[in-house]
């Protein structure tokens, strides 16, 4: 008995059912560990500079820039609930270790970011060396450089004659705690418990331009 014309096509759409459920079954097994490697991506901790960036390499370039030291925690606890708590960053002049709430609580701020190869940075951070040696305890002046190449950052600042202590974020997290804009530089203003006065993504001319901002949103005449 010869199959019926239906017949004919049921037997040919099930073939190609089975035809594709062959094709598509060892896609999906081969896209799972793609799936668990981009979640071990997202979930890798932040890399703030490059891996050429070796102690032993930045050694000379500190040594030529001669930093101020980092800050220091204070007597005053920082706020946990801080836009930067939690955020540890390495210490541009020495390498060590940064806890930014902690360092910089019990005294407004005027947190900077910039890179190596930001031209109004270049122009702006001399300024900021400028009001900080004006300012002096009165208010903590720290940059932040926000490109992996922390190499670079040494030598401009050793070419700027710009002594700020500074930390290394080559991976944001400064900028993205505080919702700074993604463009440089930036001039963030701290409370002295940690709270976001201002962000200011503007570049500074002069000294006095910083101390007027500093009192009207820190309330600190320097």
């Amino acid at each position: 008995m010869r199959p019926s014309s239906a017949g004919r096509w049921s037997l040919a759409v099930l073939v190609v059912i089975v035809a594709l459920i062959v094709a598509i079954w060892p896609r999906d097994r081969a896209e799972t560990p793609t799936t668990g490697s981009t979640s071990a991506t997202t979930s890798a901790a932040p890399v703030d500079r490059r891996p050429q960036d070796t102690p032993d390499a930045l050694a000379p370039l500190r040594a030529e820039a001669a930093l101020n030291p980092c800050p220091q925690p204070g007597v005053s606890p920082p706020d946990p609930q801080a836009p930067i708590a939690g955020l540890v960053l390495e210490c541009v002049g020495d390498g060590s270790t940064v806890d930014l709430a902690a360092a910089l609580a019990g005294r407004p701020a005027v947190v900077n970011l910039w890179a190596w190869w930001c031209a109004p940075c270049a122009e702006e951070l001399p300024v900021l060396q400028e009001y900080a040696d004006r300012a002096g305890d009165a208010v903590t002046v720290l940059t932040v450089h926000t490109d992996p190449n922390e190499s670079n950052a040494l030598g401009r600042l050793a070419d700027y004659g710009v002594r700020l202590p500074g930390v290394q974020d080559g991976s944001g997290r400064v900028q993205a705690a505080v919702g700074a804009p993604a463009v440089l530089p930036v001039t963030v203003l701290l409370e002295a418990d940690g709270t976001v006065a201002a962000v200011l993504p503007r570049p500074f001319r002069s000294a006095d331009e910083v101390a007027e901002v500093v009192r009207e949103h820190l309330g600190v005449a320097a």
